[in-house]
């Protein structure tokens, strides 16, 4: 699940960013309005998380844009501005989320989780394929009833290959998905993850290669 955090304070802004991606966000972090509406414009994120007051506007002003704009996209509203005017002027202008300063970060990841859920096609908190189980809520996985330990790399990943369980997922699709724009999209971040799945799933091998394509989760897998 990709995240963007507009924050202008460096010390906080780095703090939330390091946190989201402790809990298996990728994060890309903004520090102006300007800054953030352009990667919105390029990237697709599963939720905003906006300050308020920044150096060149109100966070609260591009929320507003990208609902003009039939933009969905869940947003939190993360601000110091917490009179109850502010929260309502918040809900009134698009913003599905409000949590004031200060903040506890397994709070805002636990919020940030539901809203990223919400941002995708409805579906249920558990995933299945085969005997694979994916509990997104306790970011817990089980194949056979065997609790597996993942990184949150990792998680991210079969999430998604579970989430699409039969169909190709291509490695585009992976990087703009789990890693954000500080990744290096021609290394083999992609192949080692998945080589790293492939590891702790074990046999018989739920993961296929569809050459030039991606890859997908095979339900029945021989």
């Amino acid at each position: 699940m990709r995240v963007l955090v507009l924050e202008d304070d460096f010390e906080l802004g780095t703090e939330i960013a390091g946190g989201l991606r402790s809990a298996g966000f990728a994060v890309d972090l903004a520090r102006t309005v300007g800054e953030a509406d352009l990667s919105v414009a390029v990237h697709g994120y599963d939720c905003l998380v906006l300050d308020r007051m920044l150096p060149d506007g109100d966070g609260l002003g591009l929320v507003r844009d990208l609902r003009a704009a039939g933009s969905r996209v869940p947003v939190l509203m993360l601000t110091a501005m917490d009179a109850v005017t502010d929260r309502v002027a918040g809900f009134d202008d698009g913003a599905d989320d409000y949590l004031a300063k200060p903040f506890a970060l397994a709070e805002l990841a636990a919020r940030v989780g539901a809203l990223c859920r919400r941002s995708e096609s409805p579906r249920p908190v558990v995933l299945r394929a085969g005997d694979l189980e994916i509990d997104t809520a306790r970011r817990q996985v089980r194949r056979n009833g065997v609790l597996l330990s993942l990184g949150a790399k990792e998680f991210s990943v079969l999430e998604l290959l579970a989430a699409r369980a039969g169909q190709v997922v291509s490695r585009t699709e992976l990087i703009e998905h789990c890693w954000d724009e500080l990744s290096d999209p021609l290394s083999n971040v992609v192949d080692a993850v998945i080589l790293q799945l492939r590891r702790k799933l074990g046999p018989p091998a739920l993961i296929d290669t569809v050459r030039g394509a991606g890859y997908l989760i095979n339900e029945s897998p021989a």
